[in-house]
Parts: C-alpha cells; structure tokens; sequence
C-alpha cells in the first residue's frame, strides 16, 4: 500500500501560562512511501516523529494537508476504519488474556459483514503467531513472557487483521542490548516476508539505519532529509544531520576557509577549491582519519582503546567542539603511546563542510 503526505503540518495549540504560544509539531510535512518498503521515521525527542503515527493512524487530526492509502483519502477517516495495525512501545498486552487471546482480540471486535467464525478467527491467530515464532506459547499469559516474547505477541495483534500499513512506535526502546538487535533482525525479516508498508518510529539511528529501506530524519518538526541510509550518513545535506548519525559521533571542528584551503586551527587539512574565504565548520566521521607521521592535523593523544578488529584513537584539539576526538584506525597501525601528540591526514569523502550561520552544507 502506497502512503502519500500532503503538506501535512500539526499545531497544538498552547495551554496555560507556561506554553501560551502555538506548537507546530509536524510542519509541511510532504513525502510518498512507496508500497511495501519499511520507512524510518528519525529524530529526537519532540522532533515530531510520533506525531506524524499518530497523524497516521488516526488518533490525531491534521491542521493542514492530507494523507492518501493507495488512491484513498484517509485524512478525515477514524482511526478504526484506516485498517492500520499499531505496535505500541509498551506492548499495550491485555495481562488477564492468553497470547491466543490477546492476537485473537481485533478480530474479535470487528462486526456486521467482517465478523469472522470462530475457527477462522483462531486460524488467523495461529498464522500470526507462527509468523513470530510463537506459536509454542498460545496459552500463557504475558507475565509468564519475556519482553522480546511480549513484543512479538503485540506485532502478531497488529498482523493478524491484515492491515493496509504497520505503524511501530519505538518498539524496541524496552528490550535489553542483546534483545533489542535480535527483535529489530525480526521485524525486518517480517516486514520483508508480508511485504506490509511499514513506518518505524525511533530516537535510535543505529535501529533506524539497520532496518529501514529510507529514513526521514527530523527536527523540531520539520523534515531535515530523506534518502536511503547509507546516502543520508555519506552526504548529510546540514550539521544537525552530520551530527545526528553515526557510532561514534562525528568530529566537529571550528574552521575557515582561506585561499581555496580548508584550515582547521592553524593547519591546512584540504583543498576547498571555488569555496570562497568564510568561517566553517568542518565535520570529520570517525573513520575518515589516516594516522601518517607527516599528517596534516595535530591532535594532543590521549589513548589508544583497543577494539578488535579496529583501534579508537582518542585525542584533543583546541578546534573541536566535542570534548574528545575519536579516530577509528585498523588494528594494524601502530600509535606511539610515549608521544603527545598524534598527526592525521583526513580522507576528503569522510570531510562535510557546513556554513557557520546557516549550518547548511559546503560542497568543497
């Protein structure tokens, strides 16, 4: 099922003394999901990500804009009548029920011509259990379920009515590291094999970049990139883009631009050819640094933590604006650990450049 946004945009209203001015929560929102993909929505909290569900699945209206299922316009539908399957980010599991029973429960509340038999009701449930693996525990109730069961339980509910799109609100924010890797492997997997069109909200840009087929990245209620998400992480089109993805964070510097050189403090790092002289930022990702005992930026060492297959490089620069920089190297260079200082030359596709005032992209 294809979903199109139409300039859709949300205003609550302000309340009190507290909040007397309007909140715009999700601005022009405009965008075309196309049929059977998995769409990240990404930002952090308040940036209007969960909003845009809600707006979704009907449990908000819009004050602006509208929004198509397929040739269907579903802006002024109800929630019940959009055919959405929701998964909720606590589960949201009726305790006093079986698993059978909590999967069964939608199809239970449906009537007149939709109302299934009984046998076929049980049918549907088993199918979607199986689907999630758990078909083995149809008779338990979820405080005898581990978290990662009691989720699957939520995403078989949410399949078994056979929705025209899934809606996930930061399923996976409960589960514990290990759990969460595992669930999120299944989710795509699921999603692959029902081919539903599913959004996937989450803070995590790690969970949004590992599952989704593209991300919306937003802020503050308004769109600030879509693409798939290797391009999103390679070419971030501002700063808070650059800064939001990656494991570690990027490395962000106060530089400037003279003479068709990108300077960082006192050195010149790269060429910055038709750029013009003015006052940047310049962002490094982690593995955009080359250890050379020539390099063309000074840092102060730190140390050196060892991480397997690859080596942290931790150090300072009186430039940077995080408090430590981290350059992830091959184990196989070697770091003199008796130095203070460490030298790099930077690997100009890993180097984004932002404008100082507007914080939009320098293409150099």
């Amino acid at each position: 099922m294809k979903v199109v946004l139409q300039n859709l945009t949300k205003v609550f209203p302000g309340r009190g003394r507290r909040s007397r001015g309007d909140v715009t929560a999700v601005s022009d929102f405009t965008f075309e999901i196309p049929d059977g993909r998995l769409i990240g929505l990404l930002g952090p909290s308040g940036c209007g990500k969960s909003t845009t569900l809600n707006l979704l699945c009907g449990l908000e209206k819009p004050t602006g804009g509208r929004i198509f299922f397929g040739e269907d316009d579903v802006t002024e539908l109800p929630a019940e009548k959009r055919g959405v399957g929701m998964v909720f980010q606590n589960y949201a599991l009726y305790p006093h029920l079986t698993v059978m029973q909590n999967i069964m429960f939608p199809l239970e509340n449906l009537r007149g011509a939709d109302r299934l038999p009984k046998d076929e009701m049980k049918r549907k449930a088993r199918e979607a259990a199986a689907l999630v693996q758990i078909d083995e525990l149809m008779d338990r109730r979820p405080a005898e379920l581990s978290g990662g069961q009691q989720q699957r339980v939520a995403i078989a509910r949410a399949l078994v009515k056979s929705p025209r799109i899934l809606l996930m609100d930061e399923p996976l924010s409960n589960l514990d590291a290990r759990l969460r890797l595992q669930t999120r492997e299944e989710i795509r997997r699921i999603q692959r094999e029902t081919q539903i069109t599913t959004v996937f909200v989450t803070h995590d840009q790690e969970e949004a970049m590992s599952i989704s087929d593209m991300i919306v990245v937003m802020k503050e209620g308004v769109v600030q990139q879509i693409g798939k998400p290797q391009e999103v992480y390679d070419d971030p089109v501002n700063l808070f883009v650059a800064k939001f993805l990656g494991t570690p964070p990027i490395n962000v510097f106060d530089g400037r631009i003279r003479g068709e050189k990108l300077y960082i403090g006192d050195e010149a790092v790269l060429d910055a050819a038709g750029a013009g002289d003015r006052e940047v930022y310049a962002a490094v990702r982690p593995e955009g640094f080359i250890l050379s005992g020539q390099g063309a930026l000074t840092c102060s060492l730190g140390r050196v933590e060892v991480m397997g297959r690859d080596i942290s490089v931790v150090s300072a620069h009186r430039a940077s604006e995080n408090e430590v920089i981290r350059s992830i190297i091959g184990s196989d260079h070697k770091v003199d650990l008796h130095s203070e200082k460490v030298r790099f030359d930077l690997k100009p596709n890993k180097v984004f450049v932002f404008d100082r005032e507007t914080q939009e992209r320098i293409r150099i």
